[in-house]
């Protein structure tokens, strides 16, 4: 899809800019000369009287600091994008970037570089590499005290080149030897099932109730250009395995492309069915509703097909999207807690001259099936109409802490060793647990996990599939 036309449902949370929008359209009208004279005389007087010279990069900082100022006091979704945010905005939407699969990690002992794990399915995991390797060199310059993000880019590129690592493992004889890796297409995949499969970490399973056939597929780290196709793959896994019941888990996604909302949507909603609808300043309306061949894992005579949507109060935009379409068409029920409250469009518009930076801004408003736009401004109250809310009965307050503790155990399913052939006895993943300000864990994952809101939404289930 071109990015030129990418219209994003975010999450939650120059002079020369004015400049060149003055200087590639018509000669400005005087009032907005007065707003661009403004800006410019307040850069000159920082130039001329801040009691130290700032550089050229501080200046451009300076700049780009007033200009995200004002967008934010519009909205806090609308913002404006330097080269190098724009290229991390693109590389989240598409779902994918230039390299070779590895996630990296500090040694805190000897300081070089490790494999923290391999991502299954790329050069990295395919040529063998395991979770703990040290990296002691990337191409002739030692990782030693290297910072990720200074290798990071050593080691990304262009789809098909290459890069050579030099690896240390223990108990290997010789300990070091080198991996040339032919840099791949890597997906960032929006889309988890309960469990990677033992012998085959590439895939997943599928039903968190296998004697009744009831699915978990989690979508938590947005909505990218590889959510729909991902999860028909899993849709259609499920559907073969004789699904009967399905749980989306939306928790804790901030949301993403709008098309991809829809196309989700689509796959659980029969033909005709209202998605949901956007209006711009003046009024005008797009509606998008469900097509036939979108559709997946809808009701049969011989097959009920229930379904439940989880969501918490960080679920955002693309995410509310899709929950209060299932919900206002009585497709799915929807547990957990009332979402954060996004009802906004943003659009992405590329800035002349070369296109090089752009401005994300809000330009359209959203409005769900029921005629209601969720959107929570500032001033909402508890009481107001904002947000998804659960279906009776399905509200599943839960404490920070719990909600911290199932981010933990999501970001565990990330984790994979290496191969089953190559890696032996796995060594445990890294605990992924912040810490608070004393520097002490905030959860202690020694305990077992109830995931409360996911035990609710099987027991729901049960209910409507013995019913």
């Amino acid at each position: 899809m071109p990015l030129r036309n990418l219209v994003w449902l975010l999450a939650v949370p120059a002079v020369v800019l004015v400049g060149l929008a003055v200087s590639y359209s018509a000669p400005a009208p005087d009032k907005d000369y007065k707003l661009v004279r403004q800006v410019v005389d307040v850069l000159a007087e920082v130039d001329s009287n801040y009691y130290r010279e700032l550089s050229d990069d501080e200046r451009q900082k300076f700049v780009e600091d007033m200009i995200n100022g004002g967008l934010h006091e519009l909205d806090p979704h609308s913002e404006y994008l330097n080269e190098k945010k724009l290229k991390e905005f693109k590389t989240s939407s598409e779902g994918s970037f230039g390299g070779v699969g590895i996630n990296l990690a500090t040694d805190p002992k000897t300081t070089f570089l490790k494999v923290g794990y391999p991502m299954p399915g790329t050069p990295a995991y395919d040529a063998g590499l395991v979770a703990n390797d040290l990296i002691v060199k990337v191409g002739d310059r030692s990782t030693e005290g290297m910072k990720i993000e200074e290798a990071r880019k050593l080691i990304t590129g262009e789809v098909k080149s290459t890069v050579t690592l030099t690896i240390r493992r223990e108990g290997r004889t010789p300990p070091e030897f080198d991996v040339a890796l032919t840099r791949a297409r890597i997906e960032i995949h929006p889309v988890a099932g309960v469990a990677r499969r033992k012998d085959d970490p590439t895939r997943w399973e599928w039903f968190i109730d296998p004697q009744q056939k009831i699915a978990l597929v989690r979508v938590l780290i947005g909505f990218n250009d590889l959510t729909t196709k991902e999860l028909r793959t899993a849709i259609g896994e499920i559907e073969a395995a004789g699904g009967r019941g399905l749980i989306l888990d939306l928790r804790d996604n901030p949301g993403g492309l709008l098309n991809e909302a829809i196309d989700v949507a689509n796959l659980f909603l029969a033909e005709g069915k209202k998605i949901v609808s956007t209006r711009n300043r003046r009024g005008s309306e797009r509606s998008f509703s469900a097509k036939k061949e979108g559709a997946l894992f809808l009701p049969t005579p011989d097959n009920p097909r229930a379904m439940a949507v989880l969501v918490n109060r960080h679920s955002a935009s693309a995410s509310e999207i899709v929950a209060s379409a299932l919900q206002d068409h009585g497709r799915a029920v929807v547990a957990g807690e009332r979402t954060y409250g996004k009802g906004s469009v943003q659009k992405l518009l590329y800035l002349k001259p070369d296109e090089a930076t752009a401005v994300k801004l809000t330009t359209e408003t959203y409005w769900r099936p029921s005629g209601k736009n969720i959107h929570r401004s500032p001033n909402s109250k508890e009481t107001d109409e904002w947000g998804v809310r659960p279906d009776e009965g399905l509200e599943v307050p839960t404490t920070e802490e719990e909600r911290i503790r199932f981010m933990v155990e999501a970001r565990k399913l990330d984790y994979v060793a290496g191969k089953p052939e190559v890696v032996g006895q796995p060594p445990p993943p890294p605990p992924p647990i912040p810490k608070g300000p004393d520097g002490k864990p905030v959860v202690d994952d020694s305990k077992p996990f109830e995931d409360r809101v996911l035990n609710r939404a099987v027991d729901t289930l049960k209910r409507k599939l013995a019913g």
